[in-house]
Parts: C-alpha cells; structure tokens; sequence
C-alpha cells in the first residue's frame, strides 16, 4: 500500500480476498455480485480506508462478458446483417457486442486484437487480413470464430461462395453469355479466393472463356476503376467481388454508353439494400448475413471456457441463394 496515493482497489481485493474486478463491481454496481461479497468489500474498503471515484484501471482476470467483432470497414453495408445477428444473439446469452473497424488493414486489425486480447471474452474475425498462423496463435490465448474464411483448427462460418458463385455462371450460360469477366475484391481476401476458384471451375463446366481483373478496393470507386480497365477489352457478362463494386462498375460504363444489361450482364455479391435501389436492379448473390453473425456467436459461446484442444470444429458452411433483378439479360449479338 502506498503512504503518498492510500489503499488502490487492488489492496481491498487482497484483504477481501476477491478479484479487483469484484471489488470494481461490488462498489459501483453492487447489484451484479451476491449480497454477501458486496457488503464484505465495502467493510474492507471502509476499514482500510479507501475512497471511491479514483481512476484507477481494473484489468479483468476472466469472464468480462464482452465479445469483439471485428470487421474489415464498418462504412461497407454487408456487414450491417452480420452485425445485427451477431449482437442479438449476443444478447441472448448476456454477452456485449463490441465493434472493431480495421479499414482493410493488416496492421490495424493485428494492433487491436493485441490490445483487447487481456480485456474480451472472445474475438468473431469478419473478413480477416491476419495470416492463419496468427489467427492460430490468437486461439491458444481466446476462443476465436472466423467468418468468411476457413483456417485449420480453428471454427469457422462461411457462406458457400464456390456453390454460389457456380449458379451465378449457369444463369449467364443460360442466357448465351460465353464471355465473364471476374472484378476481383482485395488481394488478402479468402472470399474473393474462393469466388474466383468456383467461377474457373464453372468455366470449364459450362465452357465458359473466364478471366479476371484486380485487386480492387471493394468499394463504389472500386468498381469505377475496374470498368475503365474493362472497358479497354470487353466481356458480355460481368461478376463482381461484392455490390458495391458491382454498382460502381454499372454507373461507370453506363457513364461511358454503355447500356446494362443490353450490352452487359452485371452480378454482384451480398445482396445489400442498395443493390435494389439502383437503376437497374443488380442481380446479386445472397449471403444469410444476419445467420453467419448469430452462428458466430454461438460457436463462439460453445467455445468460452474450453481448452483450445477442445475448441476445433468443421467449418459451418451456410448456403447462399441467387436474386435475379434486371442487370442481367441474353447475351448481345
């Protein structure tokens, strides 16, 4: 104990013989532990004389009730579903939702789970840039569910993109296309992996000619960039790593007289609320986005307390559908 500062609240939690995240919660909400702990701490706290309304810093040893999920750009709409999944079934087992923007970086997202690793009770990865040894690393310290990515002993919930994907190529082969460009998303991206690998093996299937463009940033201005290179070598049909590139890419080459989809079929990927609203109506890959955020959860809650040994599990592969609007048509002459 210091002479010069008085009793800290780590002082009460040794003589009360508790943890200092009791202490914390015995003072400022007493309703939160037992009648009994509650009246303890505040004796001890009286008897030593320790005064409330410090700042003092209160690391948690276990059980914080707080979860973070942390999301690759909080701006882009896909993640709105899994967010609002995710927290409802959160709230189901009492736990807090806490979001972490990463803006797509590596480096960001690798500061903040170091940061919150001591403080969380589990980390939901959406989306994520670490490399699978990293990811790896974080289990032995917190349960951790990957979305959007399988990883190697670690749990996972993913939309199958290879499936869907195959679809969105069996609509256009069957409307004549036998060109499709692909406009691929960022270059870290497991998702745009596995998108680009089942459209290739729809090409060979259905004898479609594929190629692919990128890595672009997966946004509005993405999508722009992508079609000034396309519109350099032309395809009839278009595949784009998500909606927002999809709708960047039809106001781009709308912009330059190009008529969609009487010159280009154009399908997108998440089935935003925007994807609706654009003129025309985007034809897009639907993922259960509220699903993959409640699913994460869950696993997340069958995996707090367990050894990481216990914690391995097969990946939860969650289907997607195809919703047909007006960006795609028959192929041109």
């Amino acid at each position: 104990m210091s002479e010069d500062q008085g009793p800290t609240i780590y002082d009460v939690a040794r003589a009360a013989g508790v943890a200092p995240s009791t202490v914390s919660r015995a003072l400022a909400k007493p309703g939160r532990v037992s009648f009994r702990t509650a009246e303890k701490v505040r004796r001890v706290a009286e008897e030593l004389g320790y005064r409330t309304g410090r700042m003092e810093t209160v690391v948690p040893t276990r059980g914080t009730g707080v979860v973070a999920l942390i999301v690759a750009d909080i701006a882009n709409p896909v993640f709105v579903g899994m967010i609002r999944g995710a927290d409802r079934e959160a709230a189901e087992h009492g736990l807090t939702l806490a979001i972490v923007e990463t803006q797509e970086s590596q480096q960001a997202e690798r500061r903040a789970v170091e940061r919150l690793a001591a403080t969380v009770d589990g980390f939901i990865l959406s989306s994520s840039r670490l490399p699978d040894t990293a990811i790896r690393a974080l289990v032995k310290r917190r349960p951790v569910v990957v979305l959007n990515r399988t990883v190697a002993e670690v749990a996972s919930v993913v939309s199958d993109n290879v499936q869907a994907i195959k679809k969105a190529a069996e609509h256009l082969a069957g409307l004549g296309h036998r060109s499709v460009c692909y406009l691929a998303g960022p270059e870290a991206s497991f998702a745009d992996g596995m998108r680009w690998r089942g459209l290739k093996e729809a090409g060979d299937e259905l004898a479609l000619h594929v190629r692919r463009l990128g890595p672009y940033p997966p946004t509005i201005r993405g999508g722009a960039q992508a079609a000034e290179t396309w519109l350099t070598r032309r395809s009839t049909a278009v595949i784009s790593y998500n909606d927002l590139m999809a709708i960047g890419f039809v106001q781009a080459v709308q912009a330059a007289g190009c008529r969609v989809p009487d010159d280009v079929s154009v399908i997108g990927f998440d089935n935003i609320v925007d994807a609706g609203l654009v003129e025309p109506g985007l034809t897009t890959i639907a993922a259960p986005l509220v699903s993959i955020g409640s699913t994460a959860i869950a696993a997340l809650v069958r995996r707090r307390g367990a050894a990481p040994d216990d914690a391995r599990a097969e990946p939860v592969l969650l289907p997607a559908r195809l919703v047909l609007r007006d960006s795609t048509g028959p192929s041109p002459r």
